[in-house]
């Protein structure tokens, strides 16, 4: 068992009532794995827009880049893979193809960055577990667009609920977004409940300041590059003591799924700063610091009795457990709960779906039978019936 804190000598855990109950113990029902595979807390999406998640991406051209996030807002709304083929798909439907997305890539808990009357009516059918005690603003700015009752009122309503208020921050080079950091600190809306996503207008400054109020960030280095051909100052956050995660964006601009973006984020780190990112500190990036930024640390994103049994088990690429969750693609699944309950899996425990009452199907994904929750094939076939044609979902990669 592998967690932000080492490799763990038990073997064995039990789960009860959906949490793990104790380590190094058995249970009434056992589920038995082949010996050399790792188990991991499973993986936490810091950033995704669940309506958004579609293919191909939509952005600058001809070798241009945004000013901020405004411009592609409008590329967005004009494109015509939106108009002639995202619109006929149902928000229910976008919204289950953004939950396997998610989960086909090991995540279990993902924050939808909408206003709760957006996403409040998808999120009890969806197959995994969407954050549902935040407060958000879409953006710091002027031109924003103006989800919630406003900075000052959803920051507050965070600090009385203890929940995290979330709001894309700094995402451009215009002197209103790149005073973000500022805009807040007036409002008096810097301290630890703050999560704010892309940053990348930030000054070492801005840095500074982030650090001292305990406050999150999250990483979106696809995205970011796509956009603006730069992301943030990671480096200098990281050693200033920031809290970061790694979040996916939507497919629209950011990485198929959060196992590719993990390996972007290294790659990106290694170009910008000619050394390596370690796997271990990437690790908690996907699931010890998400938790802390929600404010769920208590609950899930690492392997400790008490905590909700949301568990990842991969088949190993290579030998380091670590470097093992960098290098896994998603047919090296073998299971992923969410509070004890199968989600995925290989088809030889299909016997736990069914003990656990979960619906499932049986699906082959890159040539491996495996059980899901719920029915994504049948979900696929539904798409390609509103678009009129065979369309090809790289983050559902089902065998036809």
């Amino acid at each position: 068992m592998v967690s932000s804190a080492g490799v763990l000598p038990e073997r064995t855990l039990k789960v009860e009532n959906r949490r793990i109950r104790a380590l190094g113990d058995t249970a009434k029902h056992e589920v038995r794995f082949a010996a050399g595979l790792f188990c991991y807390p499973a993986l936490l999406n810091v950033h995704d827009h669940l309506r958004g998640n579609y293919l191909p991406r939509i952005g600058p051209t001809n070798g241009a880049y945004y000013l901020n996030w405004s411009y592609w807002e409008n590329d967005l709304r004009a494109s015509a893979v939106v108009l002639d083929e995202r619109a006929n798909i149902p928000v229910e439907q976008m919204y289950q193809l953004s939950a396997y997305k998610n989960l086909f890539s090991g995540v279990v808990t993902v924050n939808d960055h909408f206003p709760h009357e957006f996403n409040e009516p998808f999120i009890p059918g969806l197959p995994m577990r969407v954050i549902r005690d935040y407060t958000l603003a879409h953006e710091c700015s002027s031109f924003d667009l103006k989800w919630g009752d406003g900075i000052q009122v959803e920051h507050r309503r965070a600090v009385e609920r203890n929940h995290p208020f979330i709001t894309h921050l700094e995402e451009g080079f215009d002197a209103e977004s790149q005073d973000g950091v500022g805009i807040l600190e007036r409002l008096g809306c810097l301290d630890d409940h703050g999560v704010f996503i892309h940053c990348i207008g930030f000054s070492d400054e801005d840095i500074r300041r982030v650090a001292a109020a305990r406050a999150s960030v999250g990483w979106c280095p696809a995205s970011n590059l796509f956009m603006f051909n730069v992301t943030c100052k990671v480096r200098k956050m990281l050693e200033a003591g920031v809290n970061v995660s790694i979040g996916t964006d939507s497919t629209h601009t950011g990485s198929v799924n959060l196992l590719e973006e993990m390996r972007l984020a290294r790659a990106t780190y290694r170009r910008m700063y000619g050394e390596d990112l370690a796997a271990r500190r990437i690790m908690p990036m996907v699931t010890a610091n998400p938790a802390r930024a929600f404010r769920l640390q208590d609950r899930t994103g690492g392997i400790a009795a008490g905590l909700q049994a949301d568990l990842l088990v991969l088949r190993p690429r290579v030998a380091d457990p670590y470097e093992a969750l960098l290098a896994a693609q998603i047919e090296d699944i073998e299971l992923l709960l969410m509070e004890g309950t199968p989600l995925l899996g290989s088809v030889e425990h299909e016997e736990l779906f069914a003990l656990r009452e979960c619906p499932y199907t049986r699906v082959r994904v890159r040539g491996r039978a495996m059980c899901v929750k719920g029915d994504p094939a049948g979900l696929l076939a539904d798409v390609r019936r509103a678009v009129g044609f065979r369309k090809v979902l790289d983050y559902l990669p089902l065998d036809d």
